[in-house]
């Protein structure tokens, strides 16, 4: 009688390197959501500290593999977290390092950052200042051998109705009309003494809080990542962001340009369609913008994309 030969104990089980029973096939992503991961993010020559909600994937391209070693994007990310800063140059580093982490088992990698990121912003007009936050996502993919950087951003406005303007108008027209019709004293003074008063005025335009979320395809050839850059072109397209610190003063100035750059929602989207047009650092986006109506309930949207062949598709 063979005697039973003694089970190393200190061997602990790997079920994943087992094999499976079937169904079997691949799987276009498999891996981790919601890490929370904090990163430093460089962008063009400066460094900011985020914590960042972090995806990282991998396909399964083995039919026969029962799964992947997640373990091992986990410490991959939290090693380039701890070591460098997150760039165009870490991030190409990161997928090479996913990808080679899993050889036999992947084709692909994909890794995406969610974070707010802080920039200080002057006021219009008064000496003071304070703090914007922006919703930033960074994406990268690694398919076929080749690199893939998505960066996208949310800027908050406010936009002013251009048909409500001119109702404005017509309204103070009237009223106009009316005070003055019978009026034997038109004159420069009491003309603007007059309008100097709430009866004056006897109609405003409404305004909203508006929102343009948009999506960027890096160039192939872009060395830093544009997060500052991108945020000041839609706000110097948009004209009118929503403002930190506010006095008198500034707001008097932000009165003055919103009732000059009154718009639609399909005049915002053609203002940042515009926009992005004309920098080659952006090969493709997709805007989608969002005015929180106050004379409604619901929203008026409006899409654009650049229109690059196999590039965003224009859909909400």
């Amino acid at each position: 009688m063979n005697n039973p030969q003694p089970v190393d104990r200190s061997v602990m089980p790997d079920i994943a390197g087992r094999p499976h029973p079937k169904p079997q096939g691949k799987l276009d992503w498999v891996g981790m959501s919601d890490i929370h991961q904090p990163i430093l993010i460089r962008d063009g020559h400066e460094e900011k500290r985020v914590q960042a909600n972090v995806q990282v994937y991998v396909n399964l391209d083995d039919p026969h593999a029962k799964g992947i070693h997640m373990s091992r994007l986990y410490l991959l990310l939290d090693e380039h977290a701890q070591t460098r800063p997150l760039s165009v140059a870490g991030l190409k580093m990161l997928l090479g390092a996913m990808h080679s982490s899993h050889l036999d088992l992947s084709t692909r990698a994909f890794v995406q950052f969610d974070f707010q990121y802080e920039m200080r912003q002057p006021a219009l007009l008064s000496d003071n200042a304070g703090w914007s936050s922006y919703p930033v996502t960074l994406k990268g993919t690694l398919l076929d051998g080749k690199v893939q950087l998505e960066l996208g951003v949310e800027v908050t406005y406010s936009s002013t109705c251009p048909c409500s303007a001119a109702l404005a108008r017509q309204l103070i027209q009237q009223a106009f009309a009316a005070r003055f019709a019978a009026s034997e004293e038109l004159t420069l003074e009491s003309v603007d003494a007059w309008l100097g008063t709430e009866t004056g005025i006897v109609a405003t335009p409404h305004s909203q809080r508006s929102y343009a979320k948009v999506k960027t395809l890096l160039a192939d050839d872009a060395r830093d990542l544009p997060i500052r850059a991108l945020i000041h072109r839609l706000e110097e397209a948009l004209g009118t962001p929503v403002q930190t610190a506010v006095k008198r003063e500034d707001e008097q100035e932000f009165a003055l340009r919103n009732g000059q750059n009154l718009m639609f929602c399909e005049d915002a989207g053609r203002k940042l369609q515009s926009a992005l047009d004309e920098d080659s650092l952006y090969r493709d986006f997709w805007v989608r913008i969002e005015h929180h109506e106050s004379l409604h309930a619901h929203n008026a949207v409006s899409i654009v994309t650049k229109g690059v062949d196999g590039g965003y598709l224009p859909i909400p």
